[in-house]
């Protein structure tokens, strides 16, 4: 299964170079449907009322980016890297033509499912393939590449789609994957014809896994951590979670805590667990994964906070706001190069805390904005977090992947992404219920002035500009609610991070496996 020879010539840059591109490309449709939505419903004749179910245009691609990315990670750690790379563009690709040629919302949302199948595995298992590739001192910086790339997609996602549509039409956001796909699969059939460099200067079979041919995938373990993801996804997405409108998400929070109970319990069974036991009680991989929920969930709050302050009461064209928000999400591609840079030099801990401390300084100077912008002030506040929000990327990733075993590599990166996900549909259905209820308080003493009998225009005009004035106060006091929020989340993400930095044989807790044994 792997040959060793040194390799003296052979430069493992270009292949990771085609890995960054092949994860731009697919992070672009994470986003791009934000700007194509109001042509797509026109198209597919889905009126205004019922924009919650086109919502789900979106939501399908989350939740099936979210719960699939894990079984795909260790079916990639167990049977080949490069196989199952090329097999999740293929998915990928499947799912962009069919996404194109969608007559109807429930395919289109079904097409996007599966595109999302595909696209978030390229993530983990991409970066599993650039470390395993790699000498140990260039991981970091190379897993930053790949994690820089995906987040550059998510911040031109918006863009590309709008700049298509109005070429174009909509249906070419998708069919534009396939030429796409095609440019990142000849070359890595190029190089999957040919052996490519590992860490200790050995040559590996890239299209093979180096594990052992016994190495199985728990696929039950897999069927039941997908459906509690999915139920558990889901009800974090709710508003009615925080505003206890309804008792749907509850029930479907059960439901999925439920599973993962008898996912703990079947792991407890399996001669090859989904989830290894050792990665399970590593203190720098929960710290990782807690710290990347926390951020996730400080990160949706400034992304839908930043253009909704200034389309309303900073009174910018959606335009504007798009662009203040690129200041913010543009810096977070650099700061993941850099984080990853910094962190094979000076380890992961320092430069994690540097990221939350940063980030959470920009956050909380944010919440200082009131009605009227001021740049360059305000540029240097977005640029600030988002380098923040860059510079935690490679360094949790890192750990979490080397706190592991080395064939759990993709999966221990697939945990980070889930943890990421989960902490923005839980940031964002706290921000929808929190936010509403918080504004209601805050305008509880106001109301719409009507007409006095009497009354001169004048006086009626002087109580109109109170009411406005009140509710303006009231959305400033609000936004800069959201803005401290987030900083105190990221400020909180420095108290696992501290766990940082150290060797998952060196630091040990106790899990759940191991305190109840194996049978």
């Amino acid at each position: 299964m792997t040959e060793t020879r040194q390799l003296n010539n052979t430069s493992p840059w270009p292949f990771v170079s085609i890995i960054c591109l092949a994860v731009l490309f697919s992070a672009l449709d994470q986003t791009v449907v934000v700007t194509v939505l109001p042509q797509v419903m026109a198209d597919l004749e889905v009126p205004v009322t019922q924009l919650d179910q086109a919502s789900w245009i979106i939501t399908g691609f989350l939740i099936g980016y979210t719960v699939a990315i894990p079984l795909v990670a260790r079916m990639a750690d167990a049977y080949g890297h490069m196989l199952l790379f090329i097999a999740a563009l293929a998915v990928f690709a499947l799912g962009s033509t069919l996404a194109a040629l969608a007559p109807s919302l429930e395919s289109l949302v079904a097409a996007r499912v599966l595109q999302a199948l595909g696209g978030g595995a390229m993530v983990p298992v991409g970066m599993a393939m650039v470390a395993a590739r790699l000498p140990h001192k260039n991981t970091a910086l190379a897993v930053g590449l790949v994690g820089g790339s995906a987040e550059a997609g998510i911040v031109l996602g918006p863009l590309y789609g709008g700049a298509i549509t109005d070429a174009l039409d909509w249906r070419w956001v998708f069919w534009l994957n396939i030429p796409q796909s095609a440019l990142i699969l000849v070359p890595l059939l190029v190089l999957a014809a040919k052996p490519l460099p590992g860490r200790r200067g050995e040559v590996a079979s890239p299209f093979l896994s180096a594990n052992p041919p016994s190495t199985r995938v728990d696929y039950l373990g897999g069927l039941l951590l997908t459906a509690s993801l999915t139920l558990i996804t889901i009800a974090l997405s709710q508003q009615s979670l925080f505003d206890l409108d309804s008792p749907l998400p509850y029930i479907l929070l059960a439901a999925g805590l439920t599973l993962a109970a008898l996912l703990a319990l079947h792991q407890r069974r399996s001669a090859s667990p989904l989830i290894p036991l050792e990665l399970l009680r590593s203190r720098p991989a929960l710290a990782s994964i807690i710290t990347k929920l926390l951020v996730g969930a400080a990160l949706i709050i400034a992304m839908v906070t930043i253009p909704l302050m200034a389309n309303t009461i900073q009174a910018m064209s959606p335009l504007d706001g798009g662009l203040r928000l690129i200041r913010l999400t543009a810096a977070i591609p650099l700061g993941a190069v850099v984080g990853g840079f910094l962190a094979s030099r000076l380890g992961p801990r320092p430069i994690t805390i540097a990221g939350l401390v940063a980030a959470s300084v920009g956050l909380f100077l944010m919440s200082g904005w009131t009605t009227t912008a001021n740049d360059p002030a305000d540029s240097l506040h977005l640029i600030l977090a988002g380098l923040g929000f860059g510079l935690v990327i490679a360094p949790l990733f890192t750990t979490a992947m080397e706190s592991g075993p080395r064939d759990y590599q993709a999966t221990a990166a697939s945990l980070v992404t889930v943890s990421r996900m989960m902490g923005m549909a839980l940031g964002l259905a706290a921000l929808s219920a929190w936010g509403m209820g918080h504004f209601q308080s805050l305008t509880a003493g106001l109301h719409l002035p009507l007409p006095a009998l009497g009354e001169s225009s004048a006086d009626y005009q002087t109580r109109l500009d109170a009411y406005q004035s009140g509710l303006t106060t009231a959305g400033v006091d609000l936004f800069q609610a959201f803005f401290r929020a987030a900083a105190a989340l990221m400020l909180a993400g420095i108290v696992p991070a501290l766990w940082l930095g150290k060797r998952q044989h060196e630091i040990k807790i106790p899990s759940f496996l191991e305190t109840h044994g194996a049978n």
